[in-house]
């Protein structure tokens, strides 16, 4: 027995001699990294350590081309360096003396945020100390708002003397600043040390200048189809902001719930919500919202209306409101909305619009009263409204009848409505408001109904549509999500046709002047929190690059191996996201095309 015993022991301890005395290695060729032959051991890595072999992929990315595996690419000049230096988390040191007093608590903020996301890609392991790293921070603006005008441009210089790496980042504004810590984080990589522990290296040389082509870089979740905890949502932010992306659109309500508290109207969650632990808490969104602005992330909450109205609004005729809203609930539900259950806000119930200024003047405490707010808009059901009687008299009482003209006429007063609410809350009318492209946004009609001026729309067409071009020949502003290639909940049902990361690469905005940018949408009927991340990346990631950078010459065969690295970097802030391919294409790149 204790033969046997002794010998387990003997063949675990070969079995871990040989992991660890032996290394898959990479080696840069035409300027790919790829899978050498066979493993190396300690001293075959020690004597061509310094030959074009790296002990990780990510490692060998980082001097292998010259885009540094950065992701997404830059849009102006970009030189780096060829090789790397040891580095340790403790040893980056930060100078703000230039930073405009106003900027330097959320450029202090995004210091230790970057320092937090790098700690996770060397562990406790990290043994490589050699170089120290310090970062000269210069932001000339001390204005925090974001928003479509911000200036988020940066340049970042890195250069080395000896063990001593410089860095010096210069922007107008502290999200310039923050995303030059993005990219400088994109500066390092892990390695695997000689001693088989993990270490950090940084590039020894680099010149950067970057700004993005598109203001509006988003990513839409939807928590009123199926809730999602706020981890998650504080996850998918720290994924946007890895990408340089600027807002996540919060589709928050919808006919099957309404989880977001409101203090002024507590009926909303009573009737709306799922659950009492299926509540966004007053305290929740200020954390969300926070946790966004800090990471150059705008949150923006759309509270869909009139159509996609039913739970929480229910409470109405109990307390003598009236009917809030019409339809709600009803069947068959195919003769009264598009999908169930049904229910549409009343437009001529004056109280309706009494409970919505409640909401606005909750949310704006929470969201700023500068924030802009996405309306909805889209799936107004006009025969929903042509069944009420309430509607109809009115209607009637106003000259008007059931004609589709008279129906859409009522339905933009119902948007303009809202904007003045959301004015008069604000005390300034200069903020737009966002609404889905529908019938009501037809170029035959939409002048008629809502002002250019201060409404931008949000297309969800398909890539051969003409209504963008349309729209924006008469002058409004487009936030695009081109619905046969951004719309992620695309394959899981129905007959729709799912959109891989090369469809989304391959989706190119117009760089025409009014369009603003664009989203992917994750539409929430058939998400979980366990399955919320994969959904989202890499697909979202692989939209980033083409909303910050687009660019015009890069095959998704050239973009891959920079997307595989940028999945690996999700993983380590504990982002899941799906896989592009078998590891060993990624280990053997172009091989699998």
């Amino acid at each position: 027995m204790k033969t046997v015993f002794f010998i387990c022991i003997l063949l675990a301890l070969a079995r871990k001699s040989h992991q660890a005395s032996f290394y898959r290695t990479y080696e840069c060729v035409n300027n790919l990294c790829q899978r050498t032959a066979r493993p190396l051991s300690f001293s075959e890595l020690g004597d061509i350590s310094s030959n074009n072999i790296y002990t990780t992929v990510a490692a060998c990315r980082l001097v292998c081309s010259n885009t540094a595996g950065l992701w997404p690419l830059p849009t102006g000049s970009l030189e780096t360096g060829t090789n790397y230096l040891g580095v340790h988390p403790s040893n980056f040191r930060f100078d703000m003396q230039d930073v405009a007093s106003g900027a330097r608590p959320f450029v202090s903020q995004s210091t230790n945020i970057f320092l937090d996301n790098l700690r996770p890609v060397c562990d406790e392991d990290c043994t490589m100390r050699q170089s120290t790293v310090m970062v000269h921070v210069k932001v000339n603006s001390s204005n925090l708002n974001l928003d479509w005008d911000t200036n988020e441009q940066y340049t970042l210089n890195l250069s080395t003397k000896g063990n001593n790496v410089t860095v010096i980042i210069v922007a107008m504004t502290a999200y310039g600043a923050r995303h030059g810590l993005e990219t400088l984080s994109q500066l390092t990589a892990p390695i695997i040390t000689p001693d088989g522990g993990r270490g950090l290296v940084i590039l020894d040389f680099a010149v950067i200048k970057d700004k993005p082509v598109f203001p509006h870089r988003g990513l839409l979740i939807d928590t009123a189809r199926n809730f999602l905890p706020v981890t998650d949502i504080l996850r998918t932010i720290d994924g946007l902001a890895s990408n340089k992306m600027n807002v996540l659109h919060w589709h928050a309500t919808d006919s099957q719930s309404f989880p977001l508290e409101i203090k002024s109207v507590p009926l909303m969650t009573e009737f709306g919500a799922y659950g009492l632990d299926k509540i966004y808490s007053a305290e929740d969104m200020a954390q969300i919202v926070m946790y966004g602005k800090a990471r150059g992330v705008r949150v923006i909450l759309e509270l869909d209306s009139p159509s996609h109205a039913g739970a929480g609004w229910e409470w109405g005729e109990s307390i003598g409101y009236g009917k809030l809203a019409v339809c709600a609930n009803q069947q068959p539900w195919n003769q009264f909305c598009i999908q169930p259950p049904c229910g549409q806000l009343n437009p001529v119930n004056l109280r309706t619009y009494r409970v919505l200024r409640s909401i606005y003047k909750d949310v704006l405490e929470i969201w700023g009263h500068e924030s802009v707010l996405h309306l909805g808009g889209d799936e107004v059901f006009l025969p929903c409204w042509n069944s009420s009687v309430e509607i109809i008299s009115a209607m009637q009482e106003r000259g008007m009848n059931r004609s589709e003209e008279d129906f859409l006429k009522l339905w933009g007063e119902f948007h303009s409505t809202q904007v003045q609410m959301l004015d008069q809350e604000r005390n300034s009318n200069s903020i737009s408001a966002i609404v889905w492209s529908s019938h009501l946004t037809s170029p035959d009609i939409i002048e008629n109904h809502l002002d250019k001026k201060r409404f931008v729309i949000q297309t969800w067409v398909e890539r051969s549509s003409p209504l963008p071009r349309k729209l924006l020949r008469l002058g409004y502003r487009l936030i695009v999500s081109t619905k046969d290639a951004w719309y992620l909940d695309h394959g899981f049902w129905g007959t729709t046709t799912y959109h891989t990361w090369r469809d989304v690469y391959n989706n190119r905005l117009s760089r025409q002047e009014g369009v603003l940018g664009g989203e992917t949408c994750m539409w929430g009927e058939y998400v979980s929190p366990g399955s919320l991340d994969a959904r989202i990346w890499p697909r979202t990631a692989a939209v980033a690059e083409r909303l910050w950078s687009d660019p015009q010459r890069i095959s998704t065969a050239d973009a891959e191996p920079r997307l595989e690295g940028q999945r690996k970097r999700l993983k380590y802030l504990g982002i899941s996201s799906d896989a592009l391919a078998p590891e060993w294409c990624a280990q053997h790149p172009r091989q699998c095309m």
